[in-house]
């Protein structure tokens, strides 16, 4: 009787001890887990900020070429302008000549 009492005893004891051990190294083993998931939001949170930082870059460099394509099509236009004037000075020139020449 006094036999089966401590066996009983030592089985609980070991199972209380297998407890504590499995207990523990869950703890362990979620904590690892927190960790990894805390320093995975770290990382995707700088990524999107960098992504952010990026695209604001990128949409300012647009506006900077729009603005840009926009004083070339100025600056043609106004040459075209002023092409046009000189040809119709020319046309003019030589219409006057062609009138000089049938007086």
């Amino acid at each position: 009787m006094v036999k089966e009492w401590i066996s009983g005893a030592l089985k609980k004891v070991t199972l209380e001890l297998i407890y504590e051990v499995v207990d523990e190294r869950t703890k362990e083993i979620k904590d690892a887990i927190d960790e990894v998931k805390r320093r995975q939001e770290e990382d995707f949170r700088f990524l999107n900020q960098k992504i952010d930082t990026q695209v604001g870059q990128i949409r300012q460099e647009i506006g900077q070429v729009r603005q840009e394509i926009g004083q070339l099509n100025q600056k043609i236009d106004s040459q075209i302008g002023q092409l046009n004037q000189r040809i119709d000075t020319v046309i003019q020139l030589l219409i006057d000549i062609s009138k000089q020449r049938s007086v």
